[in-house]
């Protein structure tokens, strides 16, 4: 009979020998370090007798189904147990899975692999284009626990039950002057209650964060001022996925209070320095925020050692009278 005790013996060999691999010659990106699991698992012999595919299936959940057990598999350059996890709703579950583990792969600070139970590593809920889980392996803070309902019991539940319980979440971790800002309860739209701050009123560090993450994924914004809609990308991540509003679009990249911050000299393209003045920001972002955001924003999935000459290339096609690629992150 299969026993959940057995099946974590098993992931305890499979992320000792990632371990070691780890720290000797790393996994670059998230692809390397899925396929070696796979490999791996049927190099043992898989599991029970069950081996994997080696072409997996892009958007089921989890990514690896042993049944009764599923992985699902995260990667990270960063130093950090953290990562954006699945939908909320979990419309792309397999059948059959009655037990779901993390297999987490931090190549960031000293390089390691570990695993642990999905519900007790589940331990947030943020906003994107549909409201996600975010994990963190080690937490002794579950998700689930502070919903009042168990993993299994939540799981039975219609998308309209388990929007009670994130609006109930969200409503508790609301600060002083902090708003709901209630959306759809459609699990197809935005339906996660955001906590609204006003862009203005952020900390100058916070700003040029956000600044650059919108810029890397909305090379947009390098149009004339004749494009149309140029900014509404950049201001729709902001609110959607950080529930920052910015009542002024200008103010990201071409009022004079950002294009002038290094240099107060007037004249020249403001987008352009502005853009110059958060190129460090942009290299960062690029090597941290999830590939999802870059599949849903440049409609293509992208490695991080890439991103910024995907995005130079993409912001020449919209500049007008400069050429990003000739002018940014030289």
């Amino acid at each position: 009979m299969l026993s959940g005790s057995d099946f974590e013996a098993f992931l305890d060999d499979i992320t000792a020998q990632l371990t070691n691999e780890a720290g000797n010659s790393g996994f670059p990106n998230a692809h390397i370090f899925e396929t070696r699991i796979r490999d791996i698992i049927n190099g043992m012999g898989g599991y029970n007798g069950r081996k994997v595919t080696e072409t997996p299936h892009p958007h089921v959940f989890p990514d690896i189904a042993l049944l009764p057990f599923g992985i699902e598999i995260k990667h990270t350059q960063k130093d950090s147990w953290r990562s954006v996890a699945n939908s909320v709703f979990e419309t792309t579950r397999s059948d059959g899975i009655e037990e779901i583990y993390v297999i987490f792969g931090k190549m960031g600070g000293k390089p390691e692999v570990k695993w642990q139970k999905y519900q007790d590593c589940v331990m947030h809920v943020r906003t994107s284009h549909v409201p996600r889980f975010e994990l963190e392996i080690g937490t002794d803070k579950p998700i689930f626990d502070k919903f009042g309902i168990s993993y299994p019991d939540f799981q039975k539940l219609d998308i309209h039950s388990r929007m009670e319980h994130i609006r109930d979440y969200a409503r508790k971790r609301l600060k002083s002057g902090e708003r709901l800002w209630w959306l759809e309860t459609n699990g197809n739209e935005h339906s996660l209650p955001l906590e609204v701050r006003m862009y203005p009123a952020l900390e100058q560090p916070e700003k040029r964060k956000l600044r650059a993450e919108a810029a890397l994924l909305c090379p947009k914004i390098v149009g004339p001022s004749t494009l149309k809609g140029k900014y509404d990308d950049a201001v729709v991540y902001l609110i959607t996925y950080h529930g920052v509003f910015c009542p002024q679009a200008r103010d990201l990249f071409t009022a004079g209070s950002v294009a002038l911050k290094s240099d107060p000299k007037r004249g020249g393209k403001y987008i352009i320095r502005s853009l110059a003045d958060i190129e460090e920001e942009m290299k960062t972002a690029a090597f941290e925020m999830e590939d999802a955001l870059f599949q849903e924003y440049w409609g293509r999935s992208c490695e991080a050692e890439n991103r910024i000459s995907q995005w130079l290339s993409m912001a020449d096609s919209y500049a007008k009278d400069w050429t990003p690629s000739k002018t940014l992150f030289q």
